[in-house]
């Protein structure tokens, strides 16, 4: 088995709607890898704070970094500048292009018939109704995880899918992407097409929005293949699959 470079970090970013409970299944495989595992906490208020959180986790690393997203998040990965970052991972996530927003490009496609009505609050912050767990963000998972997950869940600004984004990062660095087609928070057409024009190597699979709770081991595969390939070897040739 091939052994990561020392201080080798895969930073997981969760999305709206989660904390870093998200990433609980995920963490121990990477782990028992070698690789060191950092779940970065976001504070969902803008792209620009939630970016200047992830810069804020990055410093706590030395060594060399894959960015992992999810969902909203994969906006916030690609708008950190950091020569340490080797490559990014999408997991059914939004990738929005120099100037769109996130609500743009969520907003693309057609949405699923169980894709919840979002309202924001007399805040501005957007909450989940706690049915949507079960039926929309993890229709796969075991009815306890959809509770904890319902349990935990952090709201998102209206700010953060409104702010236009700066250039992304994926446009210089390798990108992985799990298309999830079973998806019904996020088309998996979008998701197709936002992978496709990042020229991210592509891995497609009939799991729901949340596969770390109902399939991590998918997810744990496309996360070390994107560490092998740009922590061992090198940038890797773009592939879609």
């Amino acid at each position: 088995m091939d052994e990561f470079p020392e201080n080798s970090t895969i930073i997981l970013v969760h999305a709206a709607w989660a904390d870093g409970y998200c990433w609980a299944n995920i963490i121990r495989p990477l782990s028992e890898r070698g690789l060191r595992v950092l779940c970065a906490p976001i504070p969902l208020t803008s792209l620009t704070n939630d970016a200047t959180a992830l810069s804020w986790a990055l410093e706590q690393t030395t060594g060399a970094v894959v960015f992992v997203a999810h969902a909203y998040s994969g906006a916030v990965i690609a708008a950190v500048r950091e020569e340490r970052v080797k490559s990014l991972v999408y997991i059914a996530a939004l990738a929005p292009d120099e100037g769109e927003t996130v609500a743009q490009v969520f907003y693309r496609d057609a949405p699923n018939p169980e894709q919840p009505k979002m309202v924001p609050d007399s805040h501005g912050l957007v909450w989940m109704p706690e049915h949507a767990f079960s039926r929309a963000l993890a229709q796969n998972a075991t009815a306890e995880q959809a509770r904890i997950a319902a349990a935990v869940q952090r709201p998102i600004a209206v700010q953060c899918i409104q702010e236009p984004a700066p250039v992304p990062l994926w446009k210089s660095k390798p990108s992985w992407y799990l298309i999830a087609e079973e998806d019904r928070m996020i088309n998996p057409k979008t998701q197709r097409f936002m992978a496709e024009r990042m020229r991210a190597t592509i891995r497609s699979h009939r799991v729901d929005h949340t596969p770390m709770y109902s399939e991590p081991a998918l997810v744990v595969d496309v996360i070390l293949e994107a560490a092998t390939a740009t922590l061992l070897k090198g940038t890797p040739a773009r592939q879609t699959a």
